[in-house]
């Protein structure tokens, strides 16, 4: 039934009613533009979003459909302020109507994306991202330089992948504010002092994701400046993704996310330790291998052992030999040693004065002490010495 002949009937279905609301507002009003904050914000399992939009006096229901999601750049909050696209839609079931998005944005992203074009138009023209002047990241840094929150989800992320894939490398936090008014200056001093006290090899300049208003500090011109003067290597790590700023286009090269920064400067270092645990691998596969072929070209184990038990015992029987044969030779020559010695003490006994005395002979010396041989050599009058086996005694020769 044609529209105009539902309207002259007295008598309206609710089916009926609803399909005049629907079709109005449908064919009325499309490629709207409404700004509101977001309430009630419900992501369904399927990936679609339903939430509501209000402001001071009014809301209104809203969907927005798994198919345009995606192009949306952050993750959507209660009480955020935002501008969506869409037309009106009457979901006849519960006879409501609701805005269906097709997009959205913060609200004022507008203005703040001419804005950035409009820069990015500028340092474009100045050769700021020129690709001639961009700088070789090294594949083998000693110390990495991090510019980012020193709270952020972002720093641990790279001090974790940095932790596993690069251990021996050096890492120098730089904290700095990474939004608000004053995070671009903050941002843009710590990438000059560490230029000025050549503080390390290559920078990480970064955060985590974030709305479009709060990566600006990584597009305002104290960054941009930062960035372009540096004589380290910098890599931009701003966001997720989709995300991006200025800093990404003037770095020397731009990561999607501060996790792959990460892994792009500790590449080089991940590919040496592969390469040196591939050769480790080789040597000792090579090694094992030729205790193999040395193990088939020696004798087995246990004619081995017994070669080596046969070769100890001919070794321990002539030395069992060669000991005797040094202890009997041992014992000669103290024998013949001993008898030489009785041999020698009797002659010695023989000789000594001693003996001459004992068979009752007497020395006689003179008052000096010297000895007197002969009856001419002891004169009348003078004192003598008589020296017996036991003892002496002094005379007076008379005569």
């Amino acid at each position: 039934m044609h529209d105009d002949n539902l309207l002259m009937k007295t008598e309206l279905s609710v089916s009926e009613i609803t399909t005049l609301i629907k079709k109005t507002l449908e064919e009325g009003f499309y490629g709207l533009r409404v700004s509101g904050e977001i309430s009630n914000f419900k992501p369904a399992s399927s990936g679609h979003w339903f939430f509501t939009l209000k402001d001071s006096n009014a809301s209104l229901s809203a969907i927005m459909f798994k198919s345009s999601t995606w192009k949306v750049n952050f993750q959507p909050r209660e009480g955020d302020k935002v501008v969506v696209t869409g037309s009106l839609d009457v979901y006849a079931a519960r006879g409501t109507y609701q805005m269906k998005c097709e997009t959205m944005e913060k609200s004022g992203s507008g203005e703040i994306l001419a804005l950035l074009e409009e820069r990015k138009r500028k340092y474009d023209a100045m050769g700021y991202f020129a690709s001639g002047r961009k700088k070789q990241i090294p594949t083998k840094p000693n110390r990495v330089g991090v510019v980012t929150s020193s709270t952020g989800a972002a720093l641990q992320d790279i001090l974790q992948i940095l932790s596993r894939r690069a251990p021996s490398l050096d890492i120098l936090i730089l904290p700095a504010t990474v939004q608000g008014s004053s995070a671009a200056l903050t941002i843009a001093n710590r990438i000059r002092q560490a230029n000025h006290l050549l503080l390390c090899d290559v920078l990480i300049v970064g955060r985590g994701g974030g709305s479009l208003e709060d990566l600006l500090p990584f597009s305002e011109d104290a960054v941009i400046q930062a960035i372009y003067e540096s004589e380290i290597p910098v890599i931009s790590a701003v966001g997720h993704e989709i995300d991006w700023a200025l800093s990404d286009f003037v770095a020397d090269l731009r990561a999607p996310t501060p996790s792959a920064a990460a892994e792009l400067v500790s590449q080089g270092i991940l590919d040496i330790r592969q390469k040196v645990e591939n050769i480790s691998l080789t040597i000792r596969k090579s090694m094992v291998h030729t205790l193999q072929l040395l193990e088939h070209r020696i004798p087995s184990t246990t004619a081995m052992q017994q070669s080596i038990a046969h070769l100890v015992e001919r070794r321990e029987y002539l030395l069992a030999n060669a000991g005797q044969n040094m202890l009997l030779a041992y014992r000669e020559k103290i024998e013949k040693s001993s008898q030489r010695v009785i041999l020698a003490t009797r002659e010695l006994q023989a000789l000594s004065p001693l003996a001459i005395l004992a068979r009752g002979y007497t020395l006689v010396f003179d008052s000096q002490g010297k000895p007197v041989h002969n009856r001419e050599e002891a004169k009348v009058g003078e004192h003598i010495k008589l020296t017996f086996i036991d003892g002496s005694r002094k005379a007076l020769v008379e005569e």
